[in-house]
């Protein structure tokens, strides 16, 4: 039996939809998912947490990060990669991360600086929307002291902003339907609510299109100290021990690709040329056909290939992974993932001990190699298991 895996979960260290990591541990083990990795934005202050659950568990823990970058080259080009509205932008994941975590300056403080930068933006969205608020007559004054304290984990996220205002609209309104779609229809600018008020996550969603994103009336811009360059977030990973990762967005309900993804052959090459040699794909988004076919591609050519749901919105979905339209996963793209996330299992392994991992300290990887991190992977996970049965 091919073990489940999940190998890409925000959790509240970030923005998620668990209630903490507790939740998502508890329900990765409802679910039958055996293999599970944490991969927050620009933190790791959920890995002990997270490896104490999982141990508790019997889980096998992935440590992973998440960051968006800037490839000026793509930008200038107006090459759309992994975020289909902005050119040039591109979101990167480490897998493997060392745990417990270290990172060596320069490194160490760029990272912060990446945190501070974003944690200042979403400070200046908060101070746009109390505003907004102001201006439409709606008294509601949002602290964004409070929100941190009460909603994070410290990491700002817009998505914050978006639960903290419809809290305080469902309190200021006592829970009251009609009242409660008067205030946002009001901040909307007369447009309706499509979602019913009991639907948090859509509502959540609708405050954050309609305010927070671009063109939004809170919107503000991320400076360019939020971005670092796409080969420095390649070097931090490195230097913390882990697998620079591309994530795909792949097709769209259109069956439509970005530019940079629009071919598999060449796609894989220019990753290639880019020192990547691991991929992964947030299944929920794509076709279970058009997946098999890039997913089934890139590990033909090499690449460590792996799977996972992000939950870093408000809606709640599972934990063990599913196609678009809840299709479920073939035996195919199972395969693929278990043995991904056998290759970082070991990475992880070989670089406690000091030692060069898949990815070396160099940024290099002989992928002639990969079958033999995956056997080792295998051998850890499934000791783990033997030990706890």
């Amino acid at each position: 039996m091919i073990l489940n895996v999940n190998a890409h979960l925000h959790t509240p260290y970030s923005f998620s939809a668990f209630r903490d990591i507790d939740d998502a541990l508890d329900r990765a083990v409802a679910e039958g998912v055996k293999v599970l990795g944490i991969n927050d934005f620009y933190t790791t202050e959920g890995y002990e947490e997270w490896a104490e659950g999982c141990k508790k568990r019997q889980l096998y823990p992935l440590f992973g990060i998440e960051f968006i970058s800037l490839n000026e080259s793509d930008q200038k080009a107006g090459l759309r990669v992994n975020d289909p509205a902005n050119p040039g932008r591109t979101y990167l994941s480490g897998k493997g991360m060392s745990y417990p975590f270290r990172l060596a300056e320069p490194y160490a403080t760029q990272l912060s600086a990446v945190q501070a930068a974003s944690n200042r933006q979403v400070e200046a969205m908060c101070r746009k929307l109390n505003d907004y608020l102001r201006h439409k007559q709606v008294d509601i004054t949002l602290d964004v002291a409070q929100i941190r304290n009460e909603l994070t984990k410290g990491s700002l996220r817009e998505r914050h902003l978006a639960k903290a205002l419809r809290l305080a609209v469902y309190t200021a309104c006592d829970n009251d339907v009609s009242a409660v779609q008067s205030v946002l229809e009001n901040l909307f600018d007369g447009k309706a609510v499509k979602s019913l008020l009991n639907d948090i996550a859509g509502v959540e969603n609708e405050i954050r299109s309609n305010l927070l994103k671009a063109g939004g009336v809170a919107f503000v811009p991320e400076g360019h100290d939020a971005f670092l360059p796409m080969e420095k977030v390649q070097e931090m990973i490195v230097a913390a021990g882990g697998i620079p990762t591309y994530p795909f967005l792949a097709d769209d309900v259109n069956g439509n690709y970005t530019d940079f993804e629009s071919n598999p052959e060449r796609v894989a090459d220019q990753l290639t040329g880019r020192g990547f040699h691991s991929v992964e794909f947030i299944t929920t988004r794509n076709d279970v056909k058009l997946l098999e076919k890039y997913a089934s591609s890139l590990y033909e050519q090499g690449f460590v290939v792996t799977f996972g749901s992000e939950h870093n919105t408000p809606a709640m979905e599972p934990i063990e992974l599913s196609a678009r339209n809840h299709t479920p996963l073939t035996d195919r793209l199972k395969q693929i993932n278990y043995e991904g996330a056998c290759v970082i299992a070991a990475h992880q392994h070989v670089v406690a001990q000091g030692l060069d991992g898949y990815v070396a300290g160099n940024g290099m990887a002989d992928r002639s190699k990969r079958d033999e991190f995956r056997k080792l992977g295998d051998s850890l996970i499934n000791s783990e298991w033997l030990v706890n049965q």
